[in-house]
């Protein structure tokens, strides 16, 4: 997999921005408490130039790759110079020192809300008011009320359509029932419905395509939605946002394609020529039999805001995915224990971020318009992410700080310099191991997907 100069900048920028933002909101909140800060340094690197307001240093330098806030005055050797000053953040009571070092996270996770509820705004987002079912499914087989609300997927509570997908797709067994938990439009109750799979064997190519209603073929082909691990006898060759055209040189938008597919049979070898990002390319797979059921059938309601009850139906579900992301990866740990998710799809760094950036800017096969909104998707779900992340127990983030104040808020006094030492010490190695994990996870995704 290559990185473009495009995504690499991409990722820079956005890391830049949610770093940013994040010193901003420790520095606006001790502003607003009455807190000295000496330095206000917006990105990295050498300075651009610089100002003075209220006795602090503001300074926008070269390197948009980071930003921090200094708080206590250094002298020439660079080390903190202690002072009884009542001003500064060091000498200020536990609360008020607690507020500050919240302050990054949850600016955060306010940029993230803020982002999503302009991206719901000027763009259709998708709701879980069920709409109309896949004829044929398993949800046309139901009676329910069209704008019911999905509450609940095999129990568990969902708030957005990322964990409700997460819910259908990862965590949910196909070839299970599943019970959906719906809260009624008209009278506001509560009830269960439970989807039972029919359940079947054909030999498949095994892919999810967008077909139906509205959808462009490019390429005259299917795009991809999903495939099937045991594609190809376990060896899958067709990627999601793949478009297959042929199948043994027939187009699959022939009117006859089924009742060709139907000719073939358990072990056949069928020649595929498809696209991947804007080049043709053509491969051989083996025609295996595979269980299938009929489709769940779920579909759920785009709102375009176009009225005041609209905009605050966004903005409530821009403040739910915070929610989201944090169950998502409470769920995903619990995966891992399971043994039915890979450790090292639960952390990504620089490199898997870029990786992911890159998939979008680099994809030529979607327009600027889209590319732009996946950018800022990414921008308000990695800030989110950033938030969490900064509220481990690790030196050099606010974890460690907040931890360090509620002890002394539990004990009535500091730490001792010796406990902080250790404390600092057992930190920095799970930051090292943290980090060594993550650029090894990066590379063993990057592996697997060549």
């Amino acid at each position: 997999m290559s990185l473009s100069v495009w995504s690499i900048l991409v990722v820079i920028l956005l890391l830049g921005v949610l770093v940013t933002i994040h010193e901003l909101g420790h520095y606006w909140v001790a502003s607003l408490l009455g807190i000295k800060a000496y330095e206000v340094s917006i990105f990295v690197g050498p300075k651009l130039f610089s100002w003075t307001h209220k006795d602090c240093e503001f300074s926008i330098r070269c390197i948009p790759f980071g930003a921090y806030v200094r708080f206590t005055e250094i002298d020439d050797n660079g080390n903190p110079v202690e002072s009884d000053d009542p001003d500064l953040l060091v000498n200020q009571k536990r609360w008020k020192r607690l507020i500050v070092a919240l302050a990054g996270p949850v600016m955060n996770i306010i940029l993230a809300i803020i982002v999503l509820t302009v991206m719901y705004t000027v763009s259709p987002f998708n709701s879980l008011d069920v709409a109309p079912p896949f004829e044929g499914s398993q949800m046309a087989e139901q009676q329910y009320g069209l704008g019911d609300t999905i509450l609940e997927i095999n129990g568990h509570r969902v708030f957005t359509y990322l964990d409700f997908y997460y819910e259908m797709d990862t965590l949910a067994d196909p070839l299970e029932p599943m019970t959906v938990k719906l809260r009624s439009k008209q009278s506001g109750d509560t009830y269960e419905l439970t989807l039972t799979p029919v359940i079947g064997k054909r030999p498949m190519i095994g892919i999810v395509t967008y077909q139906g209603e509205g959808i462009t073929y490019k390429y005259n082909g299917w795009e991809i939605a999903d495939v099937d691990e045991n594609q190809n006898g376990g060896n899958p060759v067709l990627k999601v946002g793949d478009y297959l055209t042929h199948v043994n040189g027939k187009s699959v938008l022939d009117e006859d394609f089924y009742s060709y597919l139907d000719t073939l049979g358990d072990g056949d070898t069928l020649h595929l020529t498809y696209v991947r990002n804007g080049e043709i390319r053509e491969d051989d797979i083996t025609y295996t039999t595979m269980q299938y059921t009929n489709d769940r059938g779920i579909r759920c309601y785009s709102y375009k805001v176009d009225s005041v009850k609209g905009f605050f139906m966004a903005f409530s579900y821009a403040v739910k995915m915070p929610v989201t992301v944090a169950t998502m990866s409470v769920k995903a740990i619990g995966e891992v224990f399971r043994g039915r998710e890979k450790v090292y799809n639960m952390v990504s760094g620089p490199v898997g971020v870029t990786t992911i950036v890159s998939d979008v800017v680099d994809d030529v096969d979607d327009p600027v318009g889209d590319k732009v909104y996946y950018v800022f998707l990414l921008l308000a779900v990695i800030s989110i992410g950033l938030a969490f992340t900064n509220l481990l127990p690790i030196p050099g983030l606010d974890g460690i700080q907040i931890l360090l104040i509620i002890v002394e808020m539990v004990m009535g006094r500091p730490l001792s310099k010796r406990a902080e030492n250790v404390l600092n010490v057992v930190g920095f190695v799970m930051l090292m191991c943290l980090v060594i994990f993550a650029l090894a996870s990066d590379i063993i995704r990057i592996i697997i997907e060549r």
